[in-house]
């Protein structure tokens, strides 16, 4: 290694470490022992450029062990992206640039958030399966305009979590080449040695998830970290996995120990690490003039890179002139013009499952919208998420249908990958009830603001004779919470189509709780079902003696009940309320005009009763689990019938 090599490595070392102890708060352990794997990507093998962060083809990085946040802000810092070192001095403050772990939007070159332990891991296997898709889309002889690496760097935690084990399996399954995983291997957890909890030869692991595995037995070795990686890009046909024996605090008085792993070292220690590894002790935040030099050659490089391929997409753009067109509509988020007249109206004759409404809207909107890609977790033929004239992405990368496999979690954390790659909108499909797999994916989908949509499907007890165990309650309730998150529980299949427009238009995550059972449909035109879901809430029929306010299949049984209590004499106003986000963004006077406050309110809802009281009066909903019986027959004994409601509505009239 040379002079100059090991300054620029220490300089990380220091930066961070002064970043830690700066804040009082953090982790100074990773950092001082990957900073060389670091080094090596962001310095000399890495394609990115510091002044265009969102370089469509640059290469993707992931710290997947988040807590090494101020690893990466150092590294940013001194490559030239918009980290200052007022940023790196303010790191875990209020409204900073550099918070405690890395959160896509905040800082600038920060592709997804990540801490959760496992979901970077699984997001960067997303990103390779968006450039590979993207790659056999748009790419054409000598005109290459997708062909970039997804770098991640996880730690012992993350390959513990069992997020990393589904993630792993599906992308050596899928093959992805262009996946290459730097693991930090440095035999040390928060709670000690890793042989207490984690003794498995991770080297086989792999291997059997059909990856390649590269070792390199000194983490301070650049030119090994180097050699591995050159190797790594030589297998097309495998991700690989090269784990790397680093030194937890590498220098400190505590090194190699997990007193360094997760809070600052304190003065004197510091002082003693810039001491065992010859950094001035009394300069803090200090980069020298030689370091600054070496890093700057990063921004040169990173230019002249972006400028050859800016050549190059000029010259894709006159070759290719409609895939060109296509392709920077999908990179800006954008949809083409006039996509929405594909979407389907659905007539009333016949009811319709939603979950099948939702199939025919996707397929109807296809070919418009090239972008939308994705699959379901072994339920394709159960959620009804399929192009039907498209392959599979394993047998051919530019097919749009991806077979996850059983693994909820993971594909929900590799759709937030693939949408925070850009040119996507992906999804990820299961039962409803197993959105709880999903969950830590979902609120990451909202942390970061990317559009991830989740199909839901088997929204309620309706579904029957699977019994409590796949008939969700609480889901529902569950995934309102999350801040950020558009919730879509359409009453049928005009709705239906209403909610993957909105879905697709407004770029932030979202999820559909779609029915098994076949539902009437409303007649889009007399009701304005289109425009009534683009503001979350709507009547159906005005009324003025009370409200019944309904989701899901439950709107239909609200009309049924209202048809029963006018021939009592009783006037009951009709709401179907298929997104609680998407009404509340609307103004006090329309979500007066929708619920009155003057007038008593029941809501009816298969699913917990929790949060409805914000609109309600009363609820009929669900506050135990279901019960395994044809789906009918569990809605009638559980209450969510029509004299259930005339007698809750009467008594609600009368208080």
């Amino acid at each position: 290694m040379s002079d100059i090599d090991q300054l620029s490595i220490n300089t990380i070392r220091f930066l961070a470490l002064d970043t830690v102890e700066k804040a009082k708060s953090g982790h100074p352990g990773a950092p001082l022992g990957c900073a060389p794997i670091a080094y090596v990507l962001f310095n000399k093998l890495m394609k990115h450029n510091p002044a265009n962060s969102k370089w469509w083809d640059r290469d993707r990085f992931v710290l997947s062990n988040g807590h090494a946040s101020a690893l990466l802000y150092s590294v940013l810092h001194l490559s030239g992206y918009k980290v200052t070192m007022e940023d790196l001095e303010s790191f875990r403050q209020w409204h900073s640039k550099t918070p405690g772990h890395p959160e896509r939007g905040d800082t600038d070159g920060v592709e997804v958030t990540t801490g959760p332990l496992g979901q970077g891991f699984a997001m960067a296997a997303g990103m390779a399966v968006a450039e590979r898709h993207l790659a056999a889309r748009y790419n054409q002889p000598g005109l290459e305009i997708v062909d970039h690496y997804t770098f991640a760097l996880c730690g012992d935690g993350d390959l513990m979590e069992g997020i990393s084990h589904e993630a792993a399996s599906l992308a050596g399954t899928l093959g992805l080449g262009k996946l290459i995983v730097l693991y930090d291997d440095n035999l040390i957890s928060l709670d000690g040695p890793t042989e207490l909890s984690y003794t498995e030869d991770v080297k086989k692991r792999f291997e059997s998830y059909h990856w390649q595995v590269l070792r390199v037995a000194d983490g301070n070795d650049i030119g090994a970290i180097e050699a591995a990686i050159a190797e790594a890009k030589k297998e097309t046909n495998k991700p690989t996995l090269i784990a790397v024996r680093t030194v937890i605090g590498y220098g400190s008085p505590k090194a190699g120990t997990n007193k360094v792993h997760g809070e600052p070292m304190g003065p004197a220690d510091t002082a003693k690490t810039k001491e065992n590894l010859g950094w001035p002790a009394d300069k803090f935040f200090y980069v020298p003039d030689e370091a600054a030099k070496q890093w700057a050659t990063v921004g040169e490089r990173g230019k002249a890179a972006n400028a050859k391929w800016d050549a190059m997409w000029q010259q894709y753009k006159s070759a290719q002139p409609e895939l060109a067109k296509e392709l920077e509509t999908a990179q800006l988020g954008e949809l083409a013009a006039g996509w929405e007249q594909t979407i389907p109206v659905f007539p009333t004759e016949k009811p319709v499952a939603t979950r099948n409404a939702g199939q025919q809207v996707m397929n109807a909107v296809a070919a418009k919208v090239p972008q939308l890609f994705g699959g379901a977790a072994d339920l394709t033929a159960s959620t009804k998420t399929i192009f039907k004239d498209s392959p599979s992405f394993h047998v051919d990368p530019a097919g749009r249908n991806v077979f996850f496999g059983v693994r909820e979690f993971g594909m929900c954390a590799m759709v937030n990958g693939m949408a925070a790659h850009g040119g996507l909108i992906p999804f990820g499909s299961t039962f409803f009830v197993f959105s709880d797999y999903c969950r830590p994916a979902i609120r990451l989908a909202s942390l970061m603001h990317v559009q991830s949509l989740f199909v839901f499907t088997h929204d309620s007890i309706g579904l029957g004779e699977d019994g409590p165990t796949h008939q969700p309650v609480e889901q529902i309730m569950s995934l309102r919470a999350i801040p950020g998150l558009t919730d879509f529980h359409p009453a049928d299949a005009n709705e239906t189509a209403a909610a993957w427009k909105l879905a697709l238009e407004r770029k932030s995550p979202s999820f559909m709780a779609l029915s098994r059972q076949d539902l009437p449909v409303l007649d889009a035109a007399k009701y304005k079902v289109a425009e009534g879901v683009s503001k979350g809430g709507y009547v159906l029929e005005a009324g003025t003696d009370v409200v019944l306010v309904a989701c899901g299949s439950e709107v239909t049984l609200a009309m049924k009940s209202a048809v029963e209590l006018k021939a009592a004499g009783i006037s009951a106003q009709v709401v179907s309320l298929p997104s609680w986000k998407i009404f509340d963004e609307q103004t006090a006077e329309y979500r007066e005009s929708v619920l009155p406050k003057k007038l008593p309110k029941l809501a009816i809802e298969a699913g917990a009763t929790l949060g409805w009281w914000k609109y309600a009066d009363e609820v009929i909903g669900l506050d135990r689990f279901g019960a395994s019986a044809p789906g009918p027959v569990a809605m009638d004994k559980l209450g969510f019938n029509v004299a259930n409601v005339v007698e809750h509505a009467k008594k609600l009239i009368k208080k």
